[in-house]
């Protein structure tokens, strides 16, 4: 198994990348899974509007600390002209050491508008904003790569296509989900289209697999299924940052694991809290925010529902210290801490523009709607 990957001009000591997730994967929480293990951390997605715009919210998430580094942001847009000008931003201002364009998305509110998982369809519309996002990143030699889903639906399939056109275009390295749009985060991810798209793709430009990694042993298993380039994890570290470590471990050719018990799953929640607190630079908001973890971390854990409910619903670092010492410790729970975690939706019809599927091709009319269809709010 391979120990690094290179994107662009970044070595990783892991082949190793965790996926932006709204809402989660902050400078708090990045912080956190890097004490445990090496790989290249992202932001949560930012629009490329909001972003140009100097939104607050948006400047506030592609910040990153002087100990962060390679420094990785992902966009998202619908527009060239809006996302060239973000990168350009970006690339400008010294903002980033890598940029990623989001077209993996597959929420409504991001797909109804034409962006997302959805965009690549038009294959005018993907190729304009692939080659304007690698053109405006190489003026600063920053990476430019792209995380995509198969398609929209089983019968709108758009890796290949989308591949071979970001390829062409000179981005550094790719991500496929393997799942639809149609599908969400339900069923089995296809581990084939991962590998269908490396043949496709050969050692031109790295391809990283991205689904159903919930435990080192899926990573080192999808890597050797898919002959791909390295893993992308996403809702697998949801409450366990420590997969970091066992990540580096198994693709070092390493048997050892990280196997916290419930005191120290207990020590890394009251971490992630100080960090949260930092962060967002007020202890309420910090704590707040850390409550939509407490399920995560916790499962599989002996601990009763009715301390669950009152660790989700913490409001200072002092009462989440005081809930957390009332644990006690126990051991490892072993498969009931581990296996899928995050939203496991149910597949269901994708929200597209109007006519959207009718061509591969962009309307002329529509063309000109692109940039007010620009979201202006960050993060998902």
């Amino acid at each position: 198994m391979p120990r690094s990957l290179t994107i662009g001009n970044i070595a990783l000591d892991s082949p190793v990348v965790l996926a932006p997730m709204a809402g989660i994967t902050n400078t708090a929480f990045r912080r956190l899974c890097r004490e445990y293990g090496a790989g290249l951390y992202v932001t949560e997605m930012v629009t490329s509007r909001a972003l140009v715009e100097r939104n607050a919210k948006s400047m506030r998430i592609i910040h990153h600390e002087p100990y962060e580094t390679p420094r990785s942001v992902q966009l998202y847009g619908v527009d060239p002209v809006t996302i060239g000008q973000a990168v350009r931003m970006l690339v400008e201002e010294d903002r980033a050491d890598h940029v990623d364009l989001n077209f993996g998305c597959p929420v409504p509110k991001v797909t109804r508008k034409g962006g997302g998982s959805a965009l690549p369809w038009k294959l005018d519309l993907f190729t304009a904003i692939v080659q304007t996002a690698v053109k405006e990143a190489s003026k600063g030699d920053v990476p430019l790569t792209i995380k995509m889903r198969k398609g929209i639906t089983g019968d709108h399939l758009t890796y290949l296509d989308a591949g071979r056109i970001a390829r062409d275009a000179g981005v550094s390295a790719m991500t496929l989900h393997g799942r639809t749009t149609a599908d969400l985060y339900s069923g089995r991810a296809d581990w084939d289209a991962i590998a269908r798209l490396k043949d496709e793709i050969g050692d031109a430009v790295p391809v990283l697999g991205n689904g159903d990694i919930f435990a080192a042993e899926d990573a080192v298993e999808m890597m050797r299924r898919t002959g791909c380039d390295g893993v992308v994890i996403g809702r697998g570290c949801q409450g366990r940052p420590w997969l970091f470590g066992d990540l580096q471990y198994a693709l070092a050719g390493s048997d050892e694991r990280i196997r916290p018990g419930l005191k120290e799953v207990a020590d890394a929640v009251y971490q992630h809290g100080v960090y949260l607190t930092e962060y967002y630079e007020d202890e309420f908001f910090g704590v707040r925010d850390l409550r939509k973890h407490i399920a995560w971390y916790f499962k599989g854990y002996p601990v009763g529902g009715q301390l669950r409910q009152k660790l989700a619903m913490v409001s200072t670092l002092a009462e989440l210290r005081e809930l957390l010492d009332g644990l006690g410790d126990a051991p490892y729970p072993g498969a009931d801490a581990e296996g899928t975690r995050g939203r496991t939706t149910r597949p269901k019809r994708p929200h597209l523009p109007d006519g959207w599927l009718d061509s591969r091709e962009m309307a002329e009319d529509r063309k000109a709607e692109l940039a007010l269809a620009e979201l202006d709010v960050s993060g998902g």
